[in-house]
């Protein structure tokens, strides 16, 4: 398909040239204003554990005799950990000279964990919920402390990772409702990813999820899919990933996944507010499916172990060796003994059998699974004798091929990117919004994702038809948002109706096919409303885009976008200049 860009007529040339340097004065009024007020006050509704970005952005500090350890805890752990870190600084424990122990949760997203340790972090220990990251963080490490490209390998003393406490482990398994369950076969016969991909496949009603590869239950779903494409059990090699048979068994199985997306907190809430309407099964923690049935007896979800085989997360605790590089504080000696005590803390019997309780798999294998309280005994939801096949976690270097291959053989994506540039996103707004789909942009990867926008005011100002980012296209798509100005009223449904309305004349049912819609107004001059667009969409059959809606900024009509996002079957969120750009980011990790 052609480019079709609308020129701009003389009338709105000039207003164009009057908007520019009206912004630039905006432009400056808002950098006073963010000057005084950065960071105070911001939305963060992004369905994760929000972060104090000051304070990842300047140097941390802490005094040389500090007994205070903050921990980065990965979103699922950390409300248990914070439960077990108030217990531990109740005991009100003390160093030799009396600085008192005590313990920090932060929620820190694994991958943002691993990126923010490299640097000048605000913590002192990470938890994420498998070792697989820190394997990541050691190599990232390696790689930036080496003297050359090919010298990757630093003596133990210049780690960034030392003292490492197991202290729970959670398989990972395929919740599914318990209906779905028993038409896949459970519990007569065993299930794998092969009847998954023949359920989905022969029907279409049938959705099923699992996380993007910067999630844990992403990655190792990923890689047990690799394995069970290359007929293994353990030491899968960057041939056998790679091989032929190996890539089309993976796209065959990753062609039939709805979407992919957030971490499973992000799920199961939107299982919660949406029912069984939303998913049919998704990958997640044995422990997840224990605390949903927990809260929902009435509507309880399966744990299937894969036939093919399965990997845990194994929940490590980690001391990060701080001090080496310029402006950085060193782990001071009363944190480190504050880490032992709280490592130690975890692994007595009482906390281990407090994880037990909350549907962890504890670290100490004393204790027994089905003994009399555990939430195993008596479940026949959940099989504390499964899985019967646990795979090897593959090196890193593997795994690392793993998550580039991914990219080839997940589904493919079209997505339209709609986008306000009405009067309102004048300033400020206009300057974050570019920057956040300029970032967007550059993170699709591949030949097989298709990216279009919709720039629109009063009516459309730019129709980029969906295409394949090449090096000609990105650029030329970056030229386009580079060149994003802010002029004119809202016609926000007419703008998605047409992305949708090109969306279904692509009829290309295999893809995942979404529209991530931003606007900071309010509607006021579109000729179609949300009526008509619903028609439109329930008329699109498997091409049905999902979309995703963003209130920029506090006048965005919430109700509006709130509506669009439950018809499109998608999500609402809201966002301003500080977190816009990360909004985007973790909407792009759904497709």
């Amino acid at each position: 398909m052609s480019q079709q860009r609308r020129r701009r007529t003389p009338a709105e040339q000039a207003r164009r040239n009057r908007n520019i340097w009206i912004g630039v004065g905006a432009l400056l009024v808002a950098m006073i204003i963010c000057a005084a007020s950065a960071f105070s006050g911001g939305m963060w509704v992004l369905g994760l554990f929000g972060r104090d970005d000051e304070a990842v952005a300047t140097s941390p500090t802490w005094s040389a005799d500090s007994a205070e350890l903050t921990i980065a805890v990965s979103p699922v752990m950390a409300p248990v950990l914070q439960e077990m870190a108030s217990s531990f600084n109740s005991l009100d424990l003390h160093t030799p000279d009396n600085k008192k122990m005590t313990i920090w949760i932060v929620p820190v997203v694994p991958e943002q964990m691993v990126e923010e340790a490299i640097g000048l972090p605000n913590y002192q220990a990470i938890s994420p919920d498998s070792s697989l990251w820190l394997d990541q963080l050691e190599q990232e490490w390696a790689a930036r402390q080496a003297d050359s490209p090919t010298d990757t390998q630093i003596p133990i003393g210049q780690r960034r990772v030392s003292a490492q406490t197991r202290y729970a482990v959670s398989p990972i398994v395929i919740a599914a409702w318990e209906q779905v369950a028993r038409e896949l076969g459970w519990p007569n016969r065993p299930i794998g990813w092969q009847e998954i991909q023949n359920k989905a496949t022969e029907d279409p009603n049938f959705k099923w999820n699992h996380s993007a590869t910067n999630n844990a239950s992403g990655l190792l779903a990923t890689l047990a899919e690799f394995y069970a494409g290359a007929g293994l059990t353990r030491g899968l090699t960057v041939e056998a990933a790679t091989a032929q048979s190996t890539l089309d068994y993976v796209q065959a199985v990753e062609g039939t996944v709805r979407f992919y997306g957030e971490g499973e907190e992000v799920i199961t809430k939107r299982l919660a507010e949406e029912g069984r309407g939303f998913l049919d099964a998704f990958v997640a923690q044995e422990r997840v499916v224990i605390d949903w049935n927990s809260r929902n007896p009435d509507d309880p979800l399966v744990a299937i172990y894969p036939a093919e085989g399965t990997l845990w997360t194994d929940h490590p605790l980690a001391l990060l060796e701080l001090g080496s590089q310029s402006n950085e504080l060193a782990v001071t000696d009363n944190q480190r003994l504050t880490y032992q005590a709280f490592a130690d803390f975890l692994l007595a019997p009482d906390t281990q059998g407090r994880f037990l309780s909350l549907g962890y798999r504890p670290a100490d294998l004393s204790l027994e699974l089905d003994a009399a309280g555990s939430p195993f005994a008596g479940n026949t939801l959940v099989d504390w004798r499964q899985p019967q096949t646990t795979l090897q976690m593959p090196s890193p270097s593997v795994i690392e091929v793993v998550r580039n291959v991914w990219y080839y053989t997940k589904r493919p994506t079209n997505v339209y990117l709609v986008v306000d540039t009405s009067g309102s996103m004048e300033g400020n707004k206009i300057v974050r919004a570019r920057e956040a789909l300029a970032a967007f942009v550059q993170q699709i990867q591949g030949d097989r994702d298709r990216l279009g926008i919709v720039e629109f005011a009063s009516g459309t100002k730019t129709f980029l038809p969906l295409r394949v980012m090449d090096e000609k296209n990105r650029a030329d798509t970056l030229d386009v948002i580079n060149d994003m100005d802010a002029y004119g009223g809202t016609a926000l449904v007419d703008a998605v109706y047409a992305a949708v309305t090109d969306i279904a004349a692509q009829d290309d049912s295999g893809a995942i096919n979404a529209i991530v819609v931003m606007t900071d107004g309010q509607e006021n001059e579109s000729y179609y409303r949300l009526h008509d667009l619903e028609q439109l969409l329930n008329s699109t059959g498997s091409t049905r885009p999902v979309i995703f809606t963003i209130a920029f900024g506090n006048d965005a009509d919430e109700p509006l976008l709130t509506e669009m996002a439950r018809i499109g079957q998608g999500q609402f969120r809201r966002a301003d200049e500080t977190d816009i750009e990360e909004l985007y980011r973790i909407i792009s990790t759904y497709f």
